[in-house]
């Protein structure tokens, strides 16, 4: 199969066996509902457990299905955040953000040049404008422009996302409000009732979502291309 130049960036594999995926499939949401009935409940042990689970189980589902090359190291990437920000100890949170924005970069790559809407990336950058000044005198000092940069990023590939149809367009945008949760926390803005809990929903959907939708996207061009 040769890639059409606004396609998928990154040679799919050949899929395996369905009954693999679905029981990796399977895997993933039973860890992701362990996880955020933990949250719930306040039992963090079960977070521990399962958060660091739920990557490397959707990573190996995609990979059961033939995923292209930069969605696997993506979810990897999320994965390496996940267990970063799971730890208090200094610069964590910055090795994690850093872990995640590599992430995008291998979704912005994933993406390549697929047309998107205009009016949304205006819509997009207003909402980036905004969050930065609105958030900026509140972040600690060491942490304004490490997130200011990460946001762009997020939002750029929160904007290519939909580029590859709604589910990965939903989940790009659910992962800029994961993200922005975060935020408003640690610039002690009120937050929600059990805010990781939002955190987490927000992030296992779009995580689930941009994979989905990858993979319905490049199915629908072996479907065209020869």
């Amino acid at each position: 199969m040769k890639n059409s130049p606004h396609g998928l960036s990154g040679a799919p594999a050949r899929p395996l066996a369905p009954s693999l995926s679905g029981a990796l499939l399977a895997a993933f949401g039973l860890a992701a509902a362990v996880d955020l009935v933990s949250l719930l409940a306040g039992a963090e042990l079960g977070h521990q457990l399962a958060k660091p689970l739920l990557m490397p189980l959707l990573a190996a589902y995609a990979a059961t299905r033939g995923a292209p090359r930069p969605l696997t190291a993506a979810l990897l990437l999320g994965w390496g955040g996940d267990v970063f920000l799971l730890s208090d100890a200094d610069g964590a949170f910055l090795v994690g953000m850093g872990s995640f924005a590599a992430g995008h970069v291998c979704y912005l790559v994933l993406f390549g040049r697929r047309r998107t809407s205009p009016a949304l990336g205006a819509l997009y950058a207003a909402a980036l404008l905004g969050t930065v000044v609105l958030l900026w005198p509140d972040l600690p000092a060491g942490l304004r422009v490490p997130v200011a940069g990460y946001s762009l990023l997020l939002t750029a590939m929160a904007y290519r996302a939909s580029s590859l149809g709604l589910l990965a367009g939903l989940g790009g945008a659910l992962f800029l409000l994961s993200d922005t949760l975060i935020a408003t926390g640690v610039a002690e803005w009120p937050q929600l009732p059990a805010p990781d809990f939002w955190v987490m929903l927000t992030y296992i959907a779009a995580q689930y979502l941009l994979t989905a939708g990858a993979l319905r996207a490049m199915y629908g061009e072996r479907r065209t291309t020869v």
